[in-house]
């Protein structure tokens, strides 16, 4: 049997000595503690996928948190039963050490506690995801209906706006004239001009 750590840094800057320091305590021999820094967007784990090409059955397989096993608990579910059922290794969670799969009430039972605590994390964790995205909703829909507007300001228009408006207006200039006077874009000068009308659908170039 042989025990490894696993670590996980979210950006090349973040410093991993907090998960290090805690593994330490864990009889890991330096060379099979694996480390991966990447960023959210990324995340292919070569440390991660080096460390699953050793671990073995009766292996065990320290972690700091749950969460270092994968960005969200579909991926931390996957990973956990890569390990448990498809490898047969064991895992220890130093932060919550009711996840751990070879606890004192043996290996059948363990695992099975530690599965079923596993799975009531994740059902709580995308319980309380939907709960503050519906929250939110709500939140949005009534500070709408109290006239709060959402997103960046606009710019301000530009001075002169309202003379080259008119002009556009006549059709005695282009949107292109129109932007070159004020130094706007024509995509711009043409939405606030729309805009000013409150009627985009009549709008014209």
């Amino acid at each position: 049997m042989k025990r490894y750590g696993y670590i996980r840094v979210s950006a090349k800057d973040q410093n991993p000595e907090r998960q290090l320091l805690a593994l330490q305590e864990y009889d890991i021999s330096p060379k099979n503690i694996f480390l991966d820094r990447m960023s959210g967007k990324d995340f292919a784990r070569p440390q991660y996928q080096k460390l699953m090409t050793k671990l073995k059955s009766g292996d065990v397989l320290v972690i700091k948190s749950i969460d270092r096993l994968g960005r969200n608990y579909g991926e931390i579910l996957e990973q956990w039963r890569i390990i448990t059922k498809k490898k047969s290794a064991q895992i220890e969670v130093i932060d919550m050490p009711l996840l751990n799969t070879n606890s004192a009430h043996g290996d059948l039972t363990g695992v099975f506690i530690s599965d079923l605590v596993l799975q009531i994390l994740a059902y709580v964790a995308e319980t309380e995801r939907t709960f503050i995205k519906q929250r939110q909703a709500e939140g949005i829909a009534a500070a709408k209906l109290n006239g709060v507007k959402f997103g960046c300001p606009k710019a301000a228009l530009p001075e002169g706006f309202e003379k080259y408006f008119e002009l556009w207006q006549q059709q005695k200039i282009t949107v292109r004239e129109g932007a070159a006077a004020l130094k706007m874009s024509p995509t711009t000068f043409y939405r606030r001009c729309c805009e000013r009308t409150k009627k985009e659908k009549t709008c014209y170039k």
